[in-house]
């Protein structure tokens, strides 16, 4: 898939609102759930914890659908967010999910970084160096600049890359992943929506 200059900006720009980047102006705060209402540049969200949440968009917000791939289009070479729980004994650490970047948007956010979606989990964005099927699975060895992870992944795991999406899009019972910053007086706002606008929750 071919992004334009703006929208591969639009794009790092989830990147970087995900991660722990000490640069960046307030708290990160990924919510989950569905939208309750949209209300000019407010959105509300059911939140996968329980309470609405009000998160203010930006007025060039970004927004992006997600929709289905699977595990055999993960090729070497590809540039993908896997997140994972921790690797126990012998055992590689176990992907959650996989989400399969657009070929403009390689290397950004590289790295290996705490994450939300489990308790204990991360976010490795990273390169696949090498893709492996065999009797114990399939398995995704990861490199980024300061090191390398192997992770497995489970039969049904979710696989997904980004779609195209637009405003008509945000609507109530849609699913969302809203990776927001939190403001010292608690206030959310956010430049980037991915909405499950294709029959598909956002995995991350």
């Amino acid at each position: 898939m071919r992004l334009s200059r703006s929208m591969s900006l639009v794009v790092g720009s989830l990147l970087l609102a995900t991660s722990w980047a000490q640069a960046q102006d307030g708290q990160p705060a990924r919510v989950r759930g569905t939208i309750a209402a949209v209300e000019g540049q407010t959105l509300s969200v059911n939140s996968r914890e329980g309470p609405v949440v009000k998160i203010q968009m930006a007025p060039n917000v970004g927004l992006r659908g997600i929709k289905t791939a699977a595990a055999s289009d993960i090729k070497p070479g590809d540039y993908v967010g896997v997140a994972s729980t921790p690797a126990s004994g012998s055992q590689p650490a176990g992907a959650l999910e996989v989400l399969i970047f657009p070929a403009a948007m390689k290397g950004a956010n590289e790295g290996s970084f705490p994450w939300d979606l489990q308790p204990n989990s991360t976010m490795t964005n990273a390169t696949v160096s090498n893709a492996v099927e065999n009797v114990s699975g399939r398995q995704l060895t990861l490199t980024y600049p300061t090191g390398s992870k192997t992770v497995s992944l489970p039969a049904n795991i979710p696989v997904v890359t980004f779609a195209d999406a637009s405003a008509a899009d945000l609507k109530p019972g849609a699913p969302v992943f809203v990776p927001a910053t939190k403001a010292p007086d608690g206030t959310l706002s956010t430049a980037f929506v991915v909405v499950g606008n294709q029959g598909v929750v956002p995995p991350m």
